[in-house]
Order: structure tokens, then C-alpha cells, then sequence
């Protein structure tokens, strides 16, 4: 299995070829390019964008019921894996397809990039890769022209060499599941959005350590956020510390253990019945499986711990970083309906 902790060496880049995929609601149409694109320029920043944007451990694998082999974007690719001389004719039926999923208002027309890598290194594993990157947002840069007697600048727009909009890699391994998917969607992270992953992909999240530990904490995080902020009777000092318990428990463990976890987190009955049910809803309505003891993804913790809020806010004069102990921090109501917070402290700086 592919450990994204450890450093993922990029081989050379040996066919790149650039189409253009529009909205087709918006009838843009596709256009393909003919040529493979010269890469004595280019390569190093394909390179850049990779190591700057595949850095997570979570991989996905493509599908579909009934049988991988309906999936069109696990044939192309593996015709591509297979049959080198049929990349150019891959491209093209991945640009159409990706053009035919297009179909949102929201997805922004841009140009589709597809290039084969040799002799990726991962973990002492020396695999093939194709790489499909879409760039939809563009950056601006200042050009300089030089003339007889003055320097000129002037502005164009092209695709960011450090920014990645959508893209994928997929690694010549365990076809007979799906290959191995890294998958980047940094835009669209609405409803629409899915169509990179689920339209147009078909790929699905493989269930490893890092993708059971970002869901639980995803779980925890909308138990919170959703169910708990709407009740009046768990304060939001409460929500913090329930929050900043679960991180706590992730980072100072090896393993998870459903018992476990729940009696060093919740101490109040009615909230933590709360938390069962919700937690049960929600993996049978969006057909999550989490077993109840699991190894911990380090990795996962730290993204997810990136996102739970720490801050309470208090009209427009103060904002609380609570950080730990719950019991330094209490909250009552003046006679005259003014509620405030009071907090313990040993020292300041």
C-alpha cells in the first residue's frame, strides 16, 4: 500500500498533451489537441504542482456496480497502461467524457492536462502513473517587454505553476481493485463539485486508517456544528470543549476505541445519547461503515484538527481561544439579564 507520509519522487514525464472541456450546458464545446506538448519547459513545474498538492493520505480506488470493468475512466486508463501507442486516443475519449459529466451551471470551462509519468517512487515501489489535471481558476502575471529603449510590462493570465483547481494520479497498481487513485478538488466544494469524484471519476475513498479516522472526526465535527449548536442547554463553551476533547483523544492515542472514546470526551448523558444516534444516522444514510476500534492516522488528525473551532465569539468586543480545561471558564447571568463568562487563570503574558 502507498504511504503518502513518506516522500513521493516523481520519475520523468514522458507524454503530456492540453485539450480544452467547456460547460457543456453552456455549449463551450471540447477541443482537441492534435500534438503531445513540448515538455523541455514545463516538466519541472508539472513536478512542482504534484509535490505541492498530492500530500494526503487518503486514496481512492475506482468502481461500479455492478463491475469495475462499466467504469469508462478505469478503460481509458487501463488501455493507456496496457497500449502506450493509445494515449493520444485516451486523451481525447477523457476529455468528451469529462465534457459529457459537465453539465452543472457552476463548472467553469478550462483546460484539461494529461500526461503519462515513468518510474514514480512511493515507499521503495517503482510504479507508472497518468496524471489528469484541470485548470479552471487562472492566475495573473506581469510580463516584461523589452524594447529599443524602455521596459514594458504587460498582463496575461495562465495556469498556476503552484495551485492545483482539480486532478488526479493514478498508479499503475492493483488494477484488479481499482488502481490506486490520489485524488485533488480545490474548488466547487458544494453540491456540484462531486461531479470530479463521483461523475466523472468514479472513484471512492479506500477504507484505511486515514479515511476511518477523517471520517470520524468529520462526524464529530457535524455533530457538533449541526445537532449540538441548535441546543440551548449545551453552551458553546461546552461545544468547544467537546471538540477540543476529540482532538485530544486522536492526538494522544495509537488506536481508537468507540467505549473509549466516548467516555473521555462526553460527560453529560443526554449529550452523549445524542452523539450515538446522530453518529448511527448519519453512516447509514451516507453508507459509511466505521468499525469501532481502529489504528489512528496522525496524518488525518492534523487536517481534521485544522478545522474544529476553538473560538467563542462574543458580540462584536471579545473572542475566547479555549484550548483545554473546561473548568476554568464558567458562565452565568446578571439580575439585570446580562450574561458574561469568567475565567481562572494562573499567569499572563
Amino acid at each position: 500500500m502507498i504511504d503518502f507520509n513518506k516522500k513521493l519522487f516523481i520519475g520523468d514525464i514522458n507524454k503530456l498533451i492540453v485539450h480544452f472541456v467547456g460547460n457543456k450546458n453552456d455549449g463551450d464545446g471540447v477541443k482537441f489537441s492534435e500534438n503531445f506538448t513540448d515538455l523541455i519547459n514545463v516538466e519541472d513545474y508539472f513536478k512542482q504542482l504534484i509535490n505541492k498538492n498530492f500530500i494526503s493520505d487518503e486514496l481512492h480506488q475506482f468502481y461500479f456496480n455492478p463491475r469495475i470493468q462499466l467504469n469508462p475512466m478505469f478503460q481509458f486508463i487501463s488501455s493507456i497502461f496496457e497500449r502506450g501507442e493509445l494515449f493520444l486516443e485516451a486523451s481525447n475519449h477523457i476529455a468528451r467524457y469529462l465534457y459529457d459529466k459537465s453539465v452543472h451551471p457552476q463548472i467553469k470551462k478550462g483546460e484539461l492536462c494529461i500526461f503519462y509519468i515513468k518510474d514514480c517512487r512511493i515507499d521503495d515501489e517503482i510504479l507508472d502513473c497518468v496524471g489528469i489535471f484541470k485548470s479552471e481558476n487562472k492566475d495573473v502575471i506581469l510580463k516584461i517587454d523589452k524594447t529599443e529603449s524602455d521596459l514594458v510590462l504587460e498582463s496575461s493570465t495562465g495556469m498556476s505553476t503552484t495551485k492545483l483547481d482539480k486532478g488526479c494520479l493514478i498508479f499503475n497498481t492493483e488494477k484488479e481493485n481499482g488502481f490506486l487513485v490520489s485524488v485533488v478538488d480545490k474548488t466547487n466544494k458544494n453540491g456540484e463539485a462531486q461531479y470530479w469524484k463521483d461523475n466523472f471519476l468514479g472513484v471512492q475513498p479506500i477504507e484505511n486508517e486515514y479515511h476511518k479516522t477523517n471520517e470520524f472526526l468529520g462526524i464529530t465535527k457535524k455533530f457538533v456544528t449541526q445537532e449540538l449548536s441548535t441546543n440551548e442547554e449545551v453552551s458553546k463553551a461546552d461545544q468547544i470543549n467537546i471538540l477540543n476533547k476529540s482532538v485530544e483523544y486522536f492526538k494522544n492515542n495509537e488506536t481508537f476505541d468507540n467505549g473509549d472514546f466516548e467516555e473521555q470526551v462526553f460527560n453529560n448523558n443526554d449529550v452523549l445519547n445524542s452523539f450515538k444516534k446522530f453518529n448511527k444516522s448519519f453512516q447509514e444514510e451516507n453508507n459509511v461503515q466505521i468499525p469501532s476500534e481502529f489504528s489512528i492516522s496522525k496524518q488525518a488528525v492534523k487536517k481534521q484538527s485544522r478545522a474544529f473551532k476553538k473560538v467563542l465569539k462574543l458580540d462584536k468586543n471579545f473572542h475566547i481561544y479555549i484550548h483545554g480545561d473546561r473548568d476554568l471558564i464558567e458562565q452565568g447571568t446578571e439580575t439585570d439579564g446580562r450574561k458574561f463568562y469568567k475565567i481562572y487563570y494562573d499567569s499572563e503574558q
